[in-house]
């Protein structure tokens, strides 16, 4: 499959700090973004998640992947030149997800890898940017149904039907999916790569999901004391791995090769369609959000192990940046609206924003909101745009970026 970049996006950007060289200098000799999943990491002397062709930048570069399922129509926004990037097209999408640098285009026939040419890697106590070029990365056989999961060494692809392979992250950046290893069993959910291992639900559909831990490899590690009827939904945060389930969530966390696993039960019996069907947030973030039915949201702190709906009006997507910001709710009015956590209460809202239908679509396209440590993305399909919010002044519109295409899938990139 080819892809194409329009001519006039601007190359390279402003050349990184001294203090930034300083630090990739320390870096030299610390786990590589290529690391073999057998292996563990390996040792090189490029600073981490360097990978060849690859320019290193002082700030996140972020950016936005866009598709739209009837056409096929796919598009990359720069977020950091305001310039957008023409890539072949992808028809039949029935769900777009990300990493934080490759883009996931689901489709009946196999899952296209896009590579957004953007991608952050977290240190702790400091961080690396980078930016290449965007380009196609092949396709993984698992279609639609699938989910994908990665951290820096390896990417874990669990079929519809739960059945899971385990593939090198760093092959997707070198332009092809590379070879794979198939995890044993089936699995009720995603299967996450988390702390060097990897973690699932396993189940065969006759019983509870209950809590496994795997190595890289495929060896199975232990199986934690702990189940999670009817899974829903994951995330990966500093605190451990949230998968959604029937009466709240599991939090598992690992600490040098020991995992441990703990219930955040909801306060009460809720109704199964008012469960937590899948989580957004911020990454990184350790604040939670998903939908309560339709006219309501739950946020989750993880931190703090605790539920908390907030009252809205009818709900077509959500999010928040978590740490003191607000909780951000597209209604079907067309409008975004802020809510305090806390307190439930309105303290901002947009005009409408959307034009045309304002609901989810029944196959997984429509609005939704991505947000990073700035700024807020909102896509209005029928208004063929994408706008910038920053929420932290009253959710003030920062940017529209108009497109040749209706944007019904996005997710963004870079982080």
């Amino acid at each position: 499959m080819s892809l194409f970049v329009r001519k006039n996006v601007t190359a390279g950007v402003p050349a990184a700090l001294v203090a930034l060289a300083l630090l990739t200098a320390g870096c030299a000799g610390e786990d590589g973004d290529a690391a073999d999943p057998k292996a563990g990491s390996t040792t090189s002397a490029t600073p981490h998640g360097y990978v060849e062709g690859a320019q290193e930048a002082a700030e996140q570069q972020s950016r936005l992947v866009l598709n739209d399922p009837g056409t096929g129509d796919t598009r990359v926004v720069d977020l950091i030149t305001g310039k957008t990037h023409e890539v072949s097209r992808t028809t039949g999408t029935t769900e777009l997800t990300t990493d934080g640098r490759f883009g996931y285009l689901h489709t009946p026939g196999g899952t296209r890898v896009l590579d957004g040419g953007a991608w952050t890697v977290d240190h702790g106590d400091h961080v690396h940017y980078y930016r290449a070029e965007i380009r196609d990365a092949g396709t993984f056989p698992a279609g639609a149904g699938a989910r994908v999961r990665s951290d820096a060494a390896v990417t874990a692809v669990t079929d519809a039907d739960g059945r899971a392979t385990i593939h090198r992250r760093a092959e997707p950046g070198k332009g092809r999916v590379g070879s794979s290893r198939t995890l044993p069993g089936t699995h009720a959910g995603a299967v996450v790569p988390y702390a060097e291992h990897l973690l699932t639900l396993t189940g065969d559909g006759k019983g509870t999901p209950k809590a496994a831990v795997y190595d890289r490899e495929g060896g199975r590690v232990t199986s934690l004391d702990a189940t999670c009827e009817n899974p829903k939904g994951d995330a990966v945060t500093r605190r451990g791995v949230v998968f959604g389930c029937a009466d709240g969530a599991l939090l598992i966390r690992g600490d040098d090769g020991d995992f441990t696993a703990e219930k955040i039960p909801y306060d009460g019996d809720v109704p199964a369609g008012e469960q937590a069907p899948s989580f957004r947030h911020r990454a990184g973030s350790d604040t939670l959000t998903a939908p309560a039915g339709d006219r309501a949201v739950w946020v989750l702190d993880v931190t703090e192990r605790t539920w908390t709906r907030v009252e809205t009006g009818s709900v077509v997507a959500a999010n928040t940046a978590g740490e003191g910001s607000p909780l951000l709710v597209l209604e079907t009015d067309g409008a975004l609206h802020g809510y305090d956590i806390a307190t439930g209460e309105q303290i901002a809202a947009t005009e409408r924003l959307l034009t045309g239908e304002r609901r989810a679509g029944t196959d997984g396209s429509g609005p939704v909101i991505e947000v990073d440590r700035s700024r807020a993305y909102l896509n209005d399909p029928a208004g063929a745009r994408v706008h910038e919010i920053d929420y932290n002044d009253s959710l003030r519109v920062a940017r529209t970026f108009d497109l040749d295409m209706k944007p019904a899938l996005m997710v963004e990139t870079g982080r």
